[in-house]
């Protein structure tokens, strides 16, 4: 590894990466398979977010959680699993997941694709060039021939209230790396975190209360998600306010209980209190205003993820405001690495939708999947989104109780299933599944969405039986009528 600082010989670069997440790893990859000589900066763990923080931990949580709840619903299985989790597993787990917070692996992996890791922050300090701080405080120059990515993705924000500070709330980083379950939980916000760190924390003996301003939770997928997600976990125990927001914090101790009081003049006490209320790009301090943009904004690009107004600074993943999803984030940068290679090479790029250097699915094919009791998965398309768009939809929904399979897979089993037709086009704009274990149905809906499949073509994919993935069979002929 090439620590900031001890790299005189080579400050010059064809590519330098910001952030070594798994976005800025596949940056660094696609550039090195270019052949081109690539540096990569991180300030904190080769491995980002997803790796410490985020997608790891948290789905290490939430497996013995949904693998529990769906053998309590097999024949001759649920009795032997009444009782409660073992935390200590679960946590211990959860840390070997994590690496225990420990980036060896990651960082011995950029160097086997021939990448110099900086460690510090980096800085933009005019066009193509970066600065990088290294922890000691000595600084380093970098230079890019010929680009330099924008990796380092987004922040939980935490709302301005009154006693913010003193409460010492948590995110989505305390929420998954936590060493215990608190007694009381309080979650602000119903979106993905909100519900997925009330499942685990339910699951593992908090006593959880969902807080949201809105209606309902997964406010961006099709309003049924939501509703069964919400069904679940009350039947859990969790408790879910709708149409509330949070005012004022007070915790008077560090090690005390934090009382939370709403804008309807009640007030709960929690042990700890996680908002899950969104998400702010990581460029406050990236030295944006060296080369004329705003510090703290996100970065608006075209479809090969290039910066507009720029030829050489590309933003790729989180940070672009796209889809703040870390598989999303990995295609844009092997879109992005692609288009960098072509550019340097003085290739034609192939920049129409579907191309090689065009992001498309950020437009309308982004799959994703909420690891909750029942899952929710969907991709593409809403049926609001779709009409908001214009096009002329039909929605086809089936009962996902009533396939086969589901009956097999567990008793009483709940869920439901939905695909967004264009008329004029016949194929499919959008599929969301609900229901336990449907998680690996998506890609299945992903191949059809991202692949503009004929209805008439997708008739003649025969799903096996007895599978869940029959509803396929039973969406088509819903929507052809027999």
């Amino acid at each position: 590894m090439t620590d900031a600082g001890k790299n005189s010989e080579r400050c010059a670069y064809d590519v330098v990466v910001i952030g070594a997440g798994p976005v800025g790893e596949n940056v660094a990859d696609r550039a090195r398979a270019a052949g081109l000589a690539t540096a990569v900066v991180e300030s904190e763990l080769v491995g980002g977010e997803c790796s410490y923080w985020a997608c790891m931990p948290s789905k290490a949580l939430l497996r013995p959680v949904v693998a529990r709840a769906d053998a309590r619903r097999v024949p001759g299985l649920s009795a032997a699993v009444q009782g409660p989790l073992d935390v200590e597993a679960v946590l211990a787990h959860r840390d070997e997941e994590a690496s225990h917070w420990k980036d060896d692996g990651q960082v011995a992996w950029l160097e086997s694709v021939g990448a110099d890791v900086h460690r510090g922050t980096g800085r933009l300090t005019g066009p193509r060039t970066v600065t990088v701080t290294a922890p000691d405080g000595t600084e380093h120059r970098l230079t890019a021939r010929h680009a330099v990515a924008v990796c380092t993705g987004s922040r939980a924000v935490v709302p301005s209230l009154p006693g913010v500070e003193e409460a010492s709330p948590w995110t989505s980083r305390e929420a998954t790396s936590a060493k215990e379950a608190p007694g009381r939980l309080v979650i602000v916000g119903g979106g993905v975190v909100g519900v997925e760190m009330a499942t685990v924390w339910q699951a593992l003996g908090s006593e959880v209360t969902l807080l949201i301003r809105g209606g309902g939770l997964l406010p961006k997928m099709e309003p049924f998600a939501g509703e069964l997600v919400a069904d679940a976990l009350t039947e859990a125990g969790a408790r879910i306010r709708t149409g509330v927001s949070v005012t004022a914090l007070r915790r008077p101790a560090p090690d005390g209980p934090v009382t939370v009081e709403l804008d309807d003049g009640d007030r709960i006490e929690a042990d700890e209190i996680l908002f899950a209320t969104g998400r702010a790009p990581r460029t406050e301090d990236l030295g944006l205003e060296t080369i004329g943009l705003e510090p703290g904004s996100w970065l608006t690009v075209d479809d090969s993820c290039r910066v507009e107004g720029t030829d050489w600074l590309y933003a790729v993943g989180d940070v672009n405001h796209r889809a703040l999803l870390t598989h999303q984030g990995k295609y844009q940068a092997r879109i992005a690495g692609a288009a960098i290679a072509a550019r340097t090479g003085k290739t034609p790029l192939e920049t129409a939708p579907w191309g090689a250097h065009a992001a498309t699915a950020d437009h309308g094919a982004v799959p994703q999947v909420v690891f909750t009791d029942p899952e929710a998965a969907s991709v593409g398309l809403t049926l609001a989104e779709a009409e908001r768009a214009g096009h002329r939809v039909r929605a086809v929904d089936h009962d996902l109780a009533a396939v086969a399979g589901s009956g097999l897979y567990a008793d009483g089993y709940r869920g439901r299933a939905r695909m967004i037709v264009d008329l004029d086009r016949e194929i499919l704009l959008g599929v969301t599944f609900v229901g336990p274990g449907i998680g690996e149905l998506l890609h299945s809906a992903t191949i059809a969405v991202a692949g503009e499949v004929p209805i008439a073509r997708l008739w003649h994919a025969v799903p096996a039986y007895p599978t869940i993935s029959e509803v396929w069979l039973r969406l088509l002929e819903a929507y052809r009528g027999h």
